[in-house]
């Protein structure tokens, strides 16, 4: 059993419903200790009992195909709580053991699970009791499941925070749903290939970024300095509109040189990137933003940059100052970010 993206999962089960096939997911709603697998980690199985994903690295998965395979044929919702004993934790990892609540259910209609596959960022709220749910995007809200006002806004949150999560409707009857939330990846632009960066971009992918470098200097962009990132030598503004930042991208500007950083904050304030932040002093900041007023950007766009970049945790080395642009690039994700 191979460890599958959520993206592939959804996708072998997407073409199972389209073949005809009976399918159910499996999704994990809840860990309490150490669970090998986090909340919205997903298993598709079909009706001849083939599979991908996980919901427990291993230790739980002949258990919970069973009743995926019960569900497919009697077309009923199950919970399953599961305790992972020490022993079990340790052959898949984990220092101990914990608890994982699994919510079985038939895979959507092709067309919702078409939607499911292709369409980013979307969530699906599904009533945990008869297994019923909604569509919930940015925009709009489909699907017979008529979910309350503040149940859609705690959904859109949950994209926000692209963290798969169960609610009850406090407001209301108190139904308790799952929120799943398929978003388009993580990334971030990095502006110039510094020291800074060559500490900042490893933390960001561990925290799961798709990392870029920009920097159209040849020598400070290499495969040498930046393993396994992808680079650009374009200039910094023909950069970032072929990379289309969206509302999953941070850019960080750090190259301290205006010819560099000014061009590709000029496109990234005009984007829809969640965070944007820049190098540099509250004086060098002052320099830049009399610059991008000149070139037409509003007070509004330019109070988007976080500058100085970073949260003010006493930053002095390298490493120290990608943990602080980090932490904030997280905080602002969260939105948690403070106005400086």
């Amino acid at each position: 059993m191979a460890d599958v993206d959520t993206d592939d999962v959804i996708g072998q089960a997407s073409d199972w419903v389209k073949a005809g096939k009976g399918v159910a997911l499996a999704t994990v709603i809840g860990t309490w200790g150490s669970s090998p697998r986090p909340v919205g980690s997903q298993l598709a199985i079909d009706g001849d009992g083939a599979f991908v994903g996980s919901v427990s690295g291993g230790c739980i998965e002949g258990a919970v195909i069973g009743e995926a395979l019960q569900t497919i044929k009697d077309g009923k919702v199950r919970t399953l709580d599961f305790g992972v004993s020490d022993e079990q934790a340790w052959e898949v990892g984990l220092a101990c053991g914990g608890n994982i609540k699994i919510f079985v259910e038939q895979a959507a209609d092709p067309a919702t699970m078409k939607r499911l596959q292709t369409e980013r960022p979307i969530a699906q709220v599904t009533d945990l009791a008869t297994g019923t749910y909604a569509i919930v995007t940015p925009n709009d809200v489909s699907g017979s499941l008529k979910l309350s006002d503040a149940v859609i806004a705690r959904a859109r949150d949950t994209i926000r925070d692209d963290v798969s999560r169960s609610v009850k409707d406090e407001a209301g009857d108190g139904t308790e749903y799952f929120i799943r939330v398929f978003n388009t990846p993580l990334r971030m632009i990095v502006v110039g290939a510094v020291h800074i960066s060559q500490a900042l971009v490893p933390m960001a992918q561990l925290a799961g970024y798709a990392c870029t470098v920009v920097d159209p200097r040849g020598a400070f962009a290499t495969k040498e300095r930046f393993p396994g990132v992808t680079l650009s030598e374009d200039w910094t503004d023909d950069a970032l509109n072929q990379l289309k930042p969206d509302a999953r991208t941070a850019i960080i500007t750090l190259t301290h040189d205006p010819k560099l950083d000014d061009p590709a904050l000029e496109v990234a304030l005009q984007s829809n990137a969640f965070y944007i932040g820049a190098l540099g002093s509250s004086r060098t900041h002052a320099k830049r933003v009399a610059r991008l007023k000149e070139a037409g950007l509003t007070d509004t766009q330019i109070a988007r940059i976080g500058s100085p970049v970073g949260l003010d945790i006493g930053a002095k080395s390298p490493a120290e100052i990608a943990i602080s642009i980090l932490a904030e690039v997280v905080a602002a994700k969260h939105g948690k970010a403070k106005v400086k």
